[in-house]
C-alpha cells in the first residue's frame, strides 16, 4: 500500500469516527511508525496544562492580578512575573510601552516615535496574560472592584463601560503634568509625557516655521512665531531645550535660511539653577554652555499665566509681573497625580498627600492587597526613632536593660535592612558599621542602655528621601515586586525578610532598595554631562557616546534598538526629518 492511499484511508477514517482522532500515527521516511494517543479537544489540553492541581487532583482557583498601566513599572512588573498561581489581566489606555527618556529626540525629528514603543501583546501572548485596551476610572477598594472605560477617542462609536473583580491590584498608571492651576497652561501648552505629546510638538515647530516663512509678515510678527518658550529647568526640560537648539543650528539653517535669524529659545526656572538635583559642576557647566549656545536661560521665574498669544512671568527679585510673545510653549514642570488615584486616596484615608503612600514593600498604606509603583506613589519610610524602644527590647533578650556587643550583634543586621536611612548615615559621616557609630556616641562603654541607644541613632533619620520619579526607580520597583509574586508562596513559609520589630517572626520578603545607576542630561552639540555612582562626573563628548550606549542597552527588546539605532544613522547622514507628518 502506498503512503498516498494509506493517508487517505486514514482521513476518511477520522472524518466518519471523530473520536478516532484521539490516535494519530506518525511514519517516519524509514518505514517506522510510532502510536501515539492525542486527546481530541485542544481546549481541554490547554486548560488541563495549565491548570494547578491541589493534594486531591483538584484544579486550585488562581488568584487574579490585575495590572492598571503599561508604562516602566508595569511593563517591568509583567516581564519578571513567571508564577503560574496568578491570572494575570492588564488594563491600560495604551496597548504599548513607551521608551520615555527618548521622547525629546522624537520632538525634533531625531527619533521617529514608533521606534520606541513596544506593542504590549508579544509580552501578553508570551506571558499567557490578558489585556483590555480600557482606562480605569475608579477603584472601590471595599469591595475588590474597578469600573474601567474604554479608550477615548476610539473608532468606535461611544465608550464601553465595564467592571472587573480583583483578588490583588498593581496600580502603575504613572503621573499627569502638574500645572500647578496655573491659568491657561492646559488651554494653551504643550506637555512632554506621551508619544502623542512628542509628536505634537514636533508638528507645532515645524509649523511655526511653515507659518514665519509666509510672505507680508512683517519681523515682529516672525519673531513673536519663531519665539519658544521651555518651562521648567528639569532634565526634560533641558534636554528638549538642548534638542531644540540642535534642530535649528544643524538643520533650520539649510531648510529655512530666511528666517533662522527670528528664532528664540527662552527657557524659564523658577529656582536658581537648573538641573538643581544634579551635581553643581553639571548645573553650571549646563548654563554656560546654554549661554553660550543662545539659549535665553531666565532663572528665578515663576510662570503666573498663558494665554493664546503671551506667557506671563513674576521676576522673584523684583516681584514685576512681565509679558512676551511667543509662539510655542512647552510646559515641563513635575507631576501631579490622576484623577483616579486621587479619588482614590480619599477612599482610604490619604486624601491630604500628593501621591500614594507605600510601605517598603510597595504595598498602599491603609488598603489590602493593593500596590503601587513608579510615579504613581512614594515609599513612606519608616523612622528608625519610631521604633527604637522595640528595636532595643527585640536585641535586649535577656531583659537586662543594656546591651552587649553580643546583644547588639545578633540585630545590626536586620536593623540596616529594615531602615536603609542607618547605611546612609553611616556611609555619610565615614563610619564602618553601627558598632563603630555606638562607640562615637558612647566612647569606650560596652553597655549600652535605652538612652545611649536613642542618642547614637537620633540623627540617622535626618538622612530620609523620597525616592525620584525617575524611570529607573520605577522599572526596578516592578522587577522587585514580581520577583516577591514569584517566591510568595515559598516565602509565606520560610519568610526571608527582616525581624519584625514590633511583632514576632520576620517579613516575608527583603524591603525594596533603590540602586542607582547614575544619571544622564544630554546638553545638545553631542555632549552630554553623566553623573554616575562614585560621585564621577563627566562632560561631553565621550558621555555622549557613553549615553548612545545605555540607551540603545535599555531598549526592551532587539526591534526597537535595530530602530533607534537606524534613526540616528539616518540623522547622522542625511540630516532630521522635517516633514509635518
Amino acid at each position: 500500500m502506498s503512503f498516498h492511499s494509506f493517508y487517505q484511508r486514514a482521513f476518511s477514517l477520522f472524518k466518519a469516527y471523530p473520536s478516532a482522532s484521539k490516535l494519530l500515527v506518525f511514519s517516519s521516511f524509514s518505514g517506522g511508525g510510532v502510536l501515539v494517543y492525542s486527546d481530541s479537544n485542544p481546549l481541554k489540553r490547554v486548560l488541563h496544562a495549565d491548570a494547578t492541581l491541589d493534594s486531591d487532583g483538584q484544579p486550585i482557583r488562581k488568584k487574579k492580578v490585575v495590572v492598571l498601566g503599561s508604562g516602566w513599572s508595569g511593563y517591568s512588573f509583567l516581564n519578571y512575573l513567571n508564577n503560574p498561581n496568578y491570572d494575570v489581566q492588564v488594563v491600560s489606555p495604551r496597548n504599548f510601552f513607551l521608551f520615555t527618556p527618548l521622547l525629546p529626540s522624537v520632538t525634533n525629528g531625531t527619533v521617529e516615535a514608533r521606534s520606541i514603543v513596544e506593542p504590549i501583546r508579544g509580552l501578553m501572548r508570551k506571558k499567557g496574560f490578558e489585556y483590555k485596551e480600557a482606562e480605569c476610572v475608579k477603584i472601590d477598594a471595599s469591595n475588590k472592584k474597578l469600573h474601567c472605560r474604554s479608550k477615548e477617542g476610539s473608532s468606535l462609536k461611544g465608550t464601553t463601560e465595564f467592571d472587573m473583580d480583583y483578588d490583588i491590584l498593581v496600580i502603575a498608571v504613572g503621573a499627569k503634568p502638574n500645572t500647578f492651576n496655573t491659568p491657561g497652561v492646559e488651554e494653551h501648552a504643550y506637555f512632554l509625557k506621551e508619544a502623542e505629546d512628542a509628536l505634537n510638538i514636533r508638528h507645532s515647530v515645524i509649523d511655526c516655521f511653515e507659518r514665519a516663512s509666509l510672505p507680508n509678515l512683517t519681523e515682529e510678527e516672525r519673531k513673536k512665531i519663531l519665539h519658544f518658550v521651555v518651562v521648567g529647568g528639569g532634565p526634560t526640560g533641558v534636554e528638549f531645550s538642548a534638542e531644540l537648539h540642535d534642530f535649528l543650528v544643524q538643520d533650520v539653517a539649510k531648510i529655512y535660511p530666511k528666517v533662522q535669524e527670528f528664532t528664540r529659545i527662552t527657557l524659564l526656572e523658577a529656582g536658581d539653577h537648573i538641573l538643581n538635583m544634579f551635581d553643581k559642576r553639571i548645573t553650571a557647566f549646563a548654563e554656560e554652555k546654554f549661554q553660550r549656545d543662545g539659549i535665553d536661560l531666565k532663572t528665578g521665574s515663576m510662570v503666573v499665566g498663558v494665554t493664546a498669544d503671551e506667557i506671563s512671568t513674576k521676576e522673584r527679585e523684583t516681584g514685576k509681573i512681565v509679558s512676551e510673545p511667543y509662539g510655542m510653549v512647552v510646559w515641563s514642570t513635575g507631576i501631579g497625580s490622576r484623577p483616579v488615584i486621587r479619588d482614590f486616596m480619599q477612599q482610604i484615608g490619604q486624601g491630604q498627600r500628593r501621591v500614594l503612600a507605600t510601605d517598603e514593600w510597595l504595598r498602599v498604606e491603609g488598603c489590602e492587597d493593593v500596590y503601587a509603583l513608579g510615579d504613581t506613589a512614594t515609599i513612606n519610610q519608616r523612622r528608625v526613632m519610631e521604633d527604637i524602644a522595640a528595636i532595643f527590647s527585640k536585641a535586649d533578650k535577656g531583659n537586662t536593660g543594656t546591651l552587649n556587643k553580643k546583644d547588639f550583634n545578633g540585630v545590626v543586621k536586620d536593623i540596616c535592612q529594615r531602615y536603609p536611612q542607618v547605611e546612609l548615615y553611616l556611609k555619610k559621616n565615614k563610619l564602618k558599621n553601627i558598632a563603630h557609630l555606638l562607640e562615637s556616641a558612647n566612647g569606650e562603654d560596652t553597655q549600652v542602655n535605652i538612652e545611649n541607644f536613642k542618642q547614637a541613632l537620633s540623627e540617622v533619620d535626618s538622612q530620609m528621601k523620597n525616592l525620584p520619579a525617575t524611570a529607573q526607580v520605577a522599572s526596578q520597583q516592578g522587577k522587585y515586586l514580581a520577583k516577591c509574586f514569584n517566591k510568595m508562596e515559598k516565602c509565606e513559609k520560610k519568610p526571608e525578610g527582616p525581624l519584625r520589630f514590633r511583632g514576632e517572626g520576620r517579613h516575608r520578603f527583603q524591603p525594596f532598595r533603590y540602586r542607582h545607576f547614575g544619571s544622564f542630561a544630554p546638553l545638545g552639540g553631542e555632549q552630554t554631562a553623566a553623573e554616575l555612582p562614585g560621585d564621577w562626573v563627566s562632560i561631553g563628548h565621550s558621555s555622549q557616546w557613553l549615553w548612545y550606549s545605555v540607551y540603545a542597552s535599555k531598549l526592551v527588546s532587539w526591534r526597537t534598538r535595530m530602530l533607534v539605532i537606524s534613526d540616528w544613522t539616518r540623522r547622522f547622514v542625511f540630516g532630521r526629518d522635517s516633514s509635518s507628518i
